[in-house]
């Protein structure tokens, strides 16, 4: 189900009366003249003195190979930025012309863009279009019209599920955040409910079961709105590349996973008792990323991986968990899109795209399914490098060229989130879809936060003197020393993200430091051994892990306490 709340006709409208109403035309009606084009414009999010809008255009006359949309404001409304088309402003004056790839325009085809404003006082959307000078008709996206078949019914999904929300706090992490001395400062954040294995449904050795949890927000939601975000996470053959994080399933068993694991969550989740609540997936961490970076024949290439990607259970995981929890009316589902670090050079981050709608195209389920995608679920990936861009030049070499970005495109997760939110727009996913960056240990604060660039002797020195992520490497994964707490959870804090989310509960191990027995499927990745001197993925750089760590998801006080000590912004 699509994300946004009509769907425009490609067939032609007419323009009925005074009220301006949209009716479908009749079939061989030649009693009235086609609308040539439609605007569709909605503000997505609105914070007082500024918005983001979302404009999908539909041209029913001839097919075009280029266009130019125009309109005017009778408010103080600035565009600032804008994607998917060139947007410029002279006075009250708005043109969105088309990029390269979005130029051709058939008749009944669509084109969607969107774009960042200021302003003061009233943000009135503009009443009338032109396309190509030809004044089209508009659909502002106000109430729905009951005469209109496109429009879903009333109470659809919103826009962005965590504008004007509460979101739920796990009581099992809340405890333990408030055992840990000083941890009452953050035990009341709100944090993911990771479902990792199929018995987590029904709850572990006495905990909570995915009903309970529901219950649980509906009465935290009280007569208010509540988002609960839960972790769809056991995939066959789960975290082909990283032992720490197996689970239970075979890498053939993906019927398992259908009929024990999804079907039984999509039953609960359909529970008309839980119609209420704003339930967000994030579906299936660290799995299709891997179908790009550790397969034959790149060089961090891992067997299983292979394995995985041969049998496509990866890809049809994903889009079995898309489709059948997508047709539960008050799920959104956003799919893992790993982090800069991972996906941000030119050989993984346009197939990676590729990679995330083959697989919601698979097993029934369709872009309109995909509400949007979280970067650096679980990671540590810094949200803003403020110090160092790769459009700058030291000593004769462009940031680019030191050995931490690598020839990176990306330094931090919100320039990667927001680029890779367009390059998804612009192979078909809905235009307004959202991104989610997980911040629960991108910190990096405490005595080694840098307070300025380094010194400009050299690329290297520059860059790691003014990086606030201090990992040893980008590609170190496991209970990092040295992190800590990052932004708090947070809605719509910057254009194209609909918020800044902890999904991994901070204090919950990455994996265990040495072997452990244990009945979940989770195996020991030297990657989480502080001794450990690295591999392909890392670069054969030390692990930079913490030691006596757990298994994952186990609790890791010690980690817990780092955390918090090094949060940025600081604790109080």
């Amino acid at each position: 189900m699509s994300r946004t709340r009509t769907a425009l006709l490609a067939a032609m409208a007419l323009v009925a009366g005074a009220t301006g109403t949209a009716i479908a035309a009749v079939p061989g009606d030649t009693g009235a003249a086609a609308v040539p084009c439609t605007v569709d414009y909605k503000i997505q999010n609105d914070w007082g003195s500024g918005f983001t809008a979302a404009v999908t255009i539909t041209n029913n006359s001839a097919a075009k190979s280029s266009w130019s949309l125009k309109w005017s404001y009778a408010g103080s409304q600035k565009v600032t930025s804008g994607w998917n088309a060139k947007v410029s402003q002279s006075g009250a004056n708005v043109t969105a012309a088309n990029e390269s790839y979005n130029g051709t325009l058939a008749t009944g085809g669509s084109a969607s863009f969107g774009f960042q404003g200021t302003y003061s006082g009233s943000n009135a959307i503009p009443a009338t279009f032109t396309l190509d000078g030809v004044t089209c008709n508009v659909d502002s996206g106000g109430p729905t019209d009951p005469t209109d078949p496109t429009d879903p019914p009333a109470g659809d999904r919103v826009n962005n599920p965590y504008s004007g929300a509460k979101v739920y706090v796990n009581p099992e992490w809340s405890e333990k955040a408030a055992a840990e001395p000083g941890g009452s400062r953050i035990a009341n954040q709100p944090t993911g409910v990771w479902l990792d294995r199929t018995a987590a449904i029904n709850g572990v050795n006495g905990g909570m079961s995915l009903r309970d949890h529901l219950d649980e927000a509906l009465r935290q939601k009280g007569s208010g709105e509540l988002v609960i975000q839960l972790v769809i996470y056991n995939l066959p053959g789960r975290d082909c590349a990283a032992l720490a994080s197996n689970g239970e399933l075979g890498p053939t068993e993906i019927d398992r996973y259908k009929t024990e694991y999804i079907d039984p969550i999509k039953t609960i989740l359909a529970d008309s008792k839980y119609a209420s609540l704003r339930i967000v997936t994030t579906v299936e961490i660290d799995s299709l990323p891997n179908l790009v970076t550790n397969v034959t024949p790149r060089a961090t290439a891992t067997p299983n991986c292979d394995v995985m990607k041969a049998n496509g259970n990866y890809v049809k995981g994903v889009g079995y968990a898309l489709n059948k929890l997508g047709d539960v009316g008050n799920v959104y589902n956003y799919v893992d899109a790993g982090h800069h670090g991972w996906l941000g050079w030119d050989d993984n981050f346009g197939a990676s795209a590729q990679m995330f709608k083959q697989a919601a195209t698979a097993e029934g389920a369709t872009v309109a399914d995909v509400h949007g995608f979280i970067a650096n679920t679980a990671n540590y990936s810094a949200l803003k490098e403020d110090h160092f861009s790769v459009g700058q030049n030291v000593a004769g070499k462009s940031v680019r060229e030191s050995s931490w970005v690598d020839w990176n495109r990306y330094v931090d997760e919100l320039s990667y989130a927001q680029a890779l939110r367009n390059q998804l727009v612009s192979i078909g996913f809905d235009s307004n879809i959202g991104m989610l960056i997980d911040t629960s240990r991108n910190g990096w604060g405490g005595a080694n936060r840098p307070s300025g660039p380094g010194a400009t002797t050299d690329v290297n020195t520059y860059v790691d003197g003014g990086r606030y992520d201090r990992r040893i490497h980008l590609g170190n994964w496991c209970n990092q020393s040295g992190a800590g707490l990052g932004e708090r959870p947070k809605a719509s804090p910057e254009a194209g993200i609909d918020a800044y989310v902890w999904m991994k509960p901070p204090g919950e191990s990455d994996g265990s430091s040495e072997a452990i027995d244990n009945d979940e499927g989770k195996g020991f990745d030297r990657m989480c051994d502080p001794t450990y001197e690295g591999n392909p993925r890392n670069n054969d750089h030390m692990s930079g892990a913490l030691p006596n760590a757990p298994v994952s998801g186990h609790w890791f006080s010690a980690q817990f306490q780092e955390l918090m000590k090094n949060a940025y912004p600081p604790l109080s």
